[in-house]
């Protein structure tokens, strides 16, 4: 079973509503045959189509002020997996709920 997260933007939500496409944020190594059973087993729903997105981790910089020098401190942000599932026509998964209820 993957460990699905939907993803929470003001994105997603649009492409809820007018798609029927959710997006959730899956393990790298994921396939879209692996999404789409875990997905169908999770909520209960016909999964019509996956599509899968890579975004690569960027590098991030900072500075960090030590004894009155500063030293520049890279780091790399995590690279993540993100897929849009479209569902069929009815369907929906109750991800923006608490949203709707406001």
């Amino acid at each position: 079973m993957l460990n699905l997260k939907p993803r929470m933007s003001e994105k997603a939500y649009q492409q809820s509503i007018t798609n029927q496409t959710y997006v959730f944020v899956v393990p790298t190594s994921s396939n879209k045959i692996q999404i789409k059973a875990a997905v169908q087993a999770q909520f209960n729903v016909t999964v019509e189509e996956v599509n899968i997105v890579v975004q690569n981790g960027k590098k991030a910089r900072s500075i960090r002020m030590g004894n009155r020098r500063a030293r520049p401190i890279i780091g790399e942000r995590s690279t993540i997996k993100k897929a849009y599932v479209r569902l069929k026509a009815g369907d929906s998964i109750k991800i923006f709920e608490e949203e709707e209820k406001k």
